[in-house]
């Protein structure tokens, strides 16, 4: 008979007792407890040391077969035969497989991600064009939180198959900024002036040291780029305090940052076309 008639549901319902309600009720009451406090456990024993990230895979993993147990227990609690319904589950997974391999596909990515440790939970990385801080690493994807705060969910084969620009993953990075001062600036007092703001700078580093470099020739002046290293945490406070003090020391020493300039030339008619009557 099929379990899943109107009829075999209905002789099921009215087959069910007061005590097995109260029964099911208590096994639910008591397997939730166990499994809140086989979770606290680990999470003082086993996870103590691991990574958010797996630590988070692991009580999701805890959580599915804890969930998976109570069902078989309380089923067979109420008298539903595990056989029909296995078998009924498995002409049900083997359509749902068929429908379903590009979920299987990510599932299979994300085991590749947490082995392959390119990111963490907390990290600031750019896939593609969009760039945020990792919140999560789920079966199918990956969550990320940008810095307007809006979530973006990527898939996990996406980020297999992306490049991936792990952007807070080493504790210092550098800051590169090209500047632009005139033609007829000396080089040698640029050079000098961006060497003691590097070193002056309360957020940049002395080792490694600040980078300097005429960079290329422009159209309306000369390029400079310059590089400092600083604490991957404090990216904003540095950056402005670079820029602040690259545009107080350029003022004070006179050294001029050019505004984009183009020159037109017109013909000029010669002195016949010029008599010529028109």
């Amino acid at each position: 008979m099929d379990i899943f008639s109107k009829e075999s549901i209905t002789k099921f319902f009215a087959s069910i007792q007061y005590q097995q309600i109260i029964k099911v009720v208590i096994i639910l009451l008591v397997g939730f407890l166990l499994l809140r406090l086989i979770k606290l456990l680990l999470t003082k024993s086993v996870f103590s040391r691991a990574k958010r990230q797996t630590r988070m895979i692991g009580m999701k993993l805890i959580n599915y077969a804890g969930f998976l147990i109570l069902i078989v227990i309380v089923l067979s609690e109420l008298g539903i035969s595990l056989t029909a319904l296995l078998g009924a589950a498995g002409i049900l997974g083997i359509a749902l497989g068929v429908a379903s391999q590009k979920s299987l596909g990510n599932i299979i990515s994300g085991f590749f991600i947490i082995t392959e440790k390119s990111f963490e939970i907390g990290d600031v990385i750019t896939v593609g064009d969009k760039t945020g801080v990792v919140s999560s690493v789920e079966l199918l994807s990956v969550m990320l939180r940008t810095f307007d705060n809006l979530l973006i969910r990527i898939p996990n084969e996406t980020m297999i198959s992306t490049d991936i620009i792990n952007i807070t993953r080493f504790p210092i990075r550098r800051m590169d900024i090209l500047l632009s001062v005139a033609y007829r600036s000396d080089l040698e007092q640029v050079l000098a002036i961006l060497q003691a703001i590097g070193r002056d700078n309360p957020f940049c580093l002395n080792e490694p040291a600040p980078f300097r470099m005429v960079n290329a020739f422009g159209d309306s002046g000369i390029t400079v780029k310059f590089g400092v290293w600083f604490d991957k945490t404090q990216y904003i406070e540095t950056r402005n305090s670079i820029m602040i003090d690259i545009h107080e020391r350029f003022r004070e020493q006179g050294v001029e940052i050019p505004f984009p300039q183009v020159t037109v030339h017109y013909p000029v008619p010669m002195a016949a076309d010029a008599e010529t009557p028109g």
